[in-house]
């Protein structure tokens, strides 16, 4: 009957605990972009290349490069960015493991056997000689920290939101490694079909050289035209060396991406490929779907969300706290005493803390949360306006090179044309051969700048996609 006061107040603690909470209530993210968050598509979106439609995850499927897509995978599966992200994600849920066990008691079991000598005379005898003695003993004792102003939900509230903030930071770190390779295999590919293009440049510079050195020495030219050819053979060299250089190191940064040590692609990647060129009409959904799935967004939130709780916590620290410690214990002076249930030792000890004056310091470290709430507020505003600059941004961009690259394409068909033209006033013998190779120098600039016109449209698409947060998708049972 000793014990029923304390299990009445145990259960009345308990149950008070259940249903107080302190620290503000988390109403969700605030609306940072109303305006945005309502239409319907996005302002810069160019209505005869993009749609409103919800666009895949798997962006890249779109570019229809099986080398690209085959990239892509391993950098998801075996880049260290990734495997890093994916640990944070582990360290978050363990911490939340952790946290959750505050709500239960913990039980400790320990054992001993002292060995005790001592004067006879220190207990008050006459004895001048020594007493020892053994002491078998095994304990167990539990302690239970009552939740009564909810400190330590809001504490499991804000490692269940960090927990998720770090998933959502995993989801971040696959968007920009998705579009890094991708940024990297189009640069690859734009270099190669620039090499090309500066082999057959060479090979014409040295025609031109060749024809120049020829009227120098027949008496017909001054030596002016040759020198001018040979600065410019001399400049393609030198630009053939520069694109093999970046050839070599785009193999390496693609290896690298891929969680591969540099040359591990040389085979894959070292013959020349057609560069991917995005579709024609691109799906962008509307800003409600950026601003929900975009995972920095999420991020953001989530991150509000803990420091929300935070708040709660820290309340919770500066107010009474109710703890409830028990001790049993079985020993004696023989091993027997340790299974005798005569021995039995029990001491349940119930205890309220309250620190009543601390100098103001809860007050001042809950006066710092709410001020950490409003800097991931403020953090969280400004994420959703920069994905809506960014987004409207690679849009403008991309809508932009749609036009140059078609300019360049007109380019390069004229020159294409101008040097038939002249090639056949060559044949015809009504002017010089140089100013067929000439016009034929021409031709392959103009290839080359719409090649590199054609890298920029595929890389603003990929601009796009990254800033519409795509490239990674939930796990199979989540969706």
């Amino acid at each position: 009957m000793a014990f029923r006061p304390l299990a009445i107040a145990l259960l009345a603690s308990a149950a008070l605990a259940g249903c107080t909470t302190v620290g503000p209530k988390y109403a969700g993210a605030p609306d940072a972009a109303p305006g945005a968050a309502a239409r319907s598509a996005f302002l810069r979106g160019d209505a005869a290349t993009t749609t409103a439609t919800a666009p895949s995850a798997r962006w890249w499927d779109a570019l229809n490069d099986p080398v690209l897509g085959s990239l892509i995978d391993k950098g998801l599966a075996n880049s260290p960015n990734i495997a890093a992200a994916n640990a944070r994600i582990a360290q978050a849920r363990a911490g939340l493991a952790a946290n959750k066990t505050a709500l239960i008691p913990t039980l400790n079991v320990s054992g001993a056997v002292p060995y005790i000598n001592v004067p006879s005379n220190i207990l008050g005898g006459n004895d001048t000689g020594r007493t020892d003695t053994t002491i078998y003993n095994v304990g167990f004792d539990s302690s239970w920290e009552l939740d009564l102003f909810g400190g330590t939900r809001s504490k499991i509230t804000a490692a269940g939101a960090r927990a998720e903030a770090a998933e959502a930071g995993a989801d971040d770190a696959r968007v920009t490694l998705s579009a890094e390779i991708a940024r990297a295999y189009v640069s690859l590919r734009a270099k190669q079909a620039v090499l090309t293009l500066l082999d057959q440049q060479a090979a014409i510079d040295a025609q031109l050289v060749n024809l120049a050195q020829q009227r120098l020495q027949g008496g017909t030219a001054p030596e002016q035209p040759l020198a001018q050819a040979r600065g410019q053979a001399s400049q393609t060299e030198g630009d053939r060396a520069k694109t093999r250089a970046d050839i070599t190191v785009l193999i390496d940064q693609l290896a690298v991406l891929t969680g591969q040590e540099p040359g591990a692609l040389d085979a894959t990647l070292t013959t020349p490929a057609p560069l991917p060129l995005p579709p024609a009409s691109v799906a962008v959904g509307d800003p409600a779907s950026l601003l929900r799935n975009r995972p920095d967004i999420r991020m953001a939130e989530r991150q509000l969300a803990a420091a929300n709780a935070d708040i709660g916590a820290q309340i919770a620290a500066g107010l009474p706290k109710i703890s409830f410690m028990g001790l049993l214990g079985l020993g004696g002076t023989s091993i027997g005493d340790v299974v005798d249930p005569s021995k039995i030792i029990g001491l349940a000890l119930p205890q309220i803390r309250w620190s009543l004056f601390d100098g103001g310091r809860n007050k001042a470290q809950v006066a710092s949360k709410r001020q950490a709430y409003a800097e991931q507020e403020a953090n969280y505003r400004n994420t959703v306006l920069t994905a809506l600059q960014d987004a409207e941004g690679s849009l403008t961009r991309f809508g932009s090179q749609r036009q140059v690259y078609g300019k360049a394409l007109d380019s390069q068909a004229q020159a294409a044309r101008a040097q038939a033209l002249q090639q056949q006033r060559a044949d015809a013998g009504t002017v010089a051969r140089s100013d067929a190779l000439s016009a034929q120098r021409q031709q392959v600039q103009a290839a080359q700048a719409t090649a590199a016109a054609a890298a920029e449209l595929t890389t603003d698409f990929i601009a796009v996609e990254k800033a519409l947060g795509l490239g990674w998708q939930a796990p199979a049972q989540d969706r």
